[in-house]
């Protein structure tokens, strides 16, 4: 598990004048929107200056006055734009072979597995996006629904890796299964993507090859499945992936990019509402939300 020393979060939460920007250190939580307005009034703000990590250092070490602990935490995504990377991981390609089978689209998701580009689509304007404890939901034509637990790169607006947050990229299996072609209606509807709930600022990169993620699922008040795996098993370097994204696409308020999934239920197992979803990354936290 990689150790990271500083460890400052930075977090969006409800007030009664509207969100706002918030950081976390070992010593508790503190207000930023208050101090910097102008760079901190927002996610987008704050990802859209040219040195994001150094500003919420600056910022974070300058503070005096700890925050309450009951505040309601948001998706840490206002402005900016939510990407997702497939079949980085092998777990996933084979789970994308398993489903396409019957209809002749396995053998995409092997080419593009081992292509040197990599599949890269829109996920969610952050207008959309669930956050804590917000509800996701699986969608009514759809016979087979999986969330997809995912280490979701926070980029500033020149691609550089300034942070990490959890993502959990839901997924309608059966339509995706039934052609390729049907995955912008398998990924992209009402409440099918969630992140928080803070975001890890990275200052090395490197970091993020070896971070456990982790899943459980619950219901009826027990665990109907649960697995872990590691950012070791990803395909794909971070880097690589953010550098496809901004190849040739400019995100003036930064950009999320989910970066895949390692862990895939069973082919028997299929999301019910009333389910509560757990994912857990190292160093991060946990984000649970609900199946609605």
């Amino acid at each position: 598990m990689p150790q990271d020393k500083q460890r400052i979060k930075i977090f969006r939460y409800s007030d009664d004048g509207g969100p706002r920007l918030g950081v976390e250190t070992f010593s508790g939580r503190y207000d930023l929107t208050g101090m910097s307005p102008d760079i901190f009034g927002s996610i987008g703000q704050w990802l859209a200056q040219a040195d994001p990590v150094s500003l919420a250092k600056v910022a974070a070490a300058g503070v005096s006055k700890p925050m309450r602990d009951d505040v309601t935490l948001l998706a840490p995504v206002d402005d900016s734009e939510v990407w997702a990377a497939g079949v980085t991981y092998e777990r996933s390609k084979v789970a994308r072979q398993e489903e396409s089978r019957k209809t002749g689209g396995a053998d995409a998701y092997d080419r593009v597995y081992h292509a040197e580009r990599p599949e890269i689509f829109f996920k969610s304007p952050g207008w959309r996006v669930a956050g804590p404890g917000d509800p996701v939901r699986i969608r009514r034509d759809s016979s087979w629904n999986v969330p997809e637990p995912e280490m979701t790169l926070v980029l500033a607006r020149d691609g550089r890796i300034v942070g990490i947050t959890i993502g959990n990229d839901m997924s309608s299996r059966s339509i995706e299964g039934e052609n390729p072609l049907y995955l912008p209606q398998a990924k992209m509807y009402d409440g099918a993507c969630a992140l928080g709930p803070l975001i890890l600022l990275i200052d090395d990169p490197a970091t993020l090859r070896d971070r456990t993620i982790g899943i459980e699922i619950s219901r009826a008040g027990t665990v109907a499945w649960s697995h872990a795996t590691t950012t070791a098993q990803m395909k794909r370097t971070p880097q690589e992936l953010a550098g496809y994204l901004f190849r040739e696409l400019s995100f003036p308020t930064g950009a999320f990019l989910m970066t895949g999934t390692g862990i895939v239920p069973p082919d028997t197992f299929t999301l019910c509402s009333g389910d509560q979803i757990a994912i857990t990354i190292d160093g991060v936290g946990t984000l649970t939300n609900p199946v609605a």
